[in-house]
């Protein structure tokens, strides 16, 4: 379910949790693997690189995020990976995975709009809130355009939404999903969640309606479909979903996890580096500010800077510095201080 194996997306938590889908292959699925035990079938260790940006996957039906992130993780041989929101199973779309130092500007992703295509079945409700699960309610009552039309406003906006009972969210430190396993109820708040834009697209017969919604964090699509389900007199579930947009992050600049693999196989098995991004695009959403190398040596010892002059930017909130070019740090501005939060050391992609 959306962190593991469902329609949806959550939106907040998580960045390399997995809800009620099964366990996650081994992260490396992406390499060919020898018969079990077979140790000389198996192929030497890889070296491990410092590899920093970002790679902005397309991720297909039927993988995991964490899997996902595995397969990319193993292509680059990259030290450390992670991505910026899941995606369960049943959903495709953009999923963008930080590599290296990426990985610090993950939460200024994980923050931004989203924006999902969905596909819901009238008539089913099920427990996990999309078709991987079991259904729990039925009914014969098909609603019609109209009638659709006419809940959505109820939708849009600041909304309370109690999240699916297979997620991530955790229960007095056990995770959702792992008590709604093992048969235990869960009952889960409300929250309050944005939804900026919501719109009915098609009608493709009378048990489906097609959706687009721009969402802010925490969303979780799986709840909209049981929702409308209920509002509408009958019941609903996620069928298909697609992410095609996260933040900065569109549709166009998608990269397919297959032709990550082709790169990965005509370049003689070195990393697909044409695919990787720049570092700085997860912080595109942010203010820039440019210091002088003096300047970025003392926010790198943890020391904070005064903008000075006549001309200097008054600056509130989180700021992304360069120095020559390069990113150099993260920081907080009050006013004409700059204070440093997080610290980049590029380090060689090949």
């Amino acid at each position: 379910m959306i962190e593991a194996a469902t329609a949806e997306a959550l939106i907040d938590d998580a960045i390399v949790d997995e809800t009620h889908a099964a366990p996650a292959a081994a992260p490396d699925d992406a390499r060919p693997r020898g018969p079990k035990g077979d140790r000389r079938e198996r192929p030497a260790r890889r070296p491990k690189r410092d590899v920093d940006g970002w790679v902005l996957l397309d991720k297909p039906v039927g993988m995991t995020s964490t899997q996902a992130v595995g397969a990319v993780k193993w292509l680059f041989q990259a030290k450390k990976a992670g991505h910026a929101g899941t995606l369960d199973p049943l959903a495709s779309g953009c999923l963008p995975i930080a590599l290296g130092e990426a990985t610090k500007t993950v939460p200024f992703v994980m923050d931004s709009r989203k924006v999902y295509r969905f596909t819901v079945r009238w008539g089913i409700e099920t427990d996990t809130d999309d078709s991987e699960g079991q259904a729990v309610a039925q009914s014969e009552v098909r609603p019609d355009r109209d009638a659709i039309l006419a809940i959505l406003p109820a939708f849009r906006g600041e909304i309370e939404q109690v999240p699916p009972a297979f997620s991530a969210l955790k229960i007095n430190g056990e995770r959702a999903y792992d008590l709604a396993r093992d048969g235990i109820a869960v009952e889960l708040a409300a929250r309050t969640v944005v939804i900026h834009r919501l719109d009915l697209v098609d009608m493709p017969d009378a048990d489906h309606a097609v959706f687009e919604a721009e969402c802010g964090k925490g969303t979780y699509v799986r709840s909209l479909a049981r929702d409308f389900g209920r509002r509408l007199g009958t019941h609903g579930h996620i069928t298909a979903l697609r992410r095609g947009v996260v933040g900065t992050f569109a549709e166009e600049q998608l990269i397919p996890l297959d032709a990550l693999r082709a790169m990965h196989a005509d370049n003689g098995e070195t990393p697909p580096f044409a695919a990787l991004r720049p570092v700085e695009i997860g912080l595109d959403s942010l203010p820039s500010l440019r210091v002088s190398p003096a300047d970025a040596a003392r926010l790198a010892r943890g020391q904070s800077i005064i903008l000075r002059g006549r001309d200097a930017p008054i600056l509130e909130g989180p700021v992304a510095i360069t120095a020559g070019g390069r990113l150099v740090a993260l920081g907080d501005a009050e006013g004409a201080e700059i204070f440093p939060r997080r610290i980049f050391h590029p380090g060689p992609a090949s």
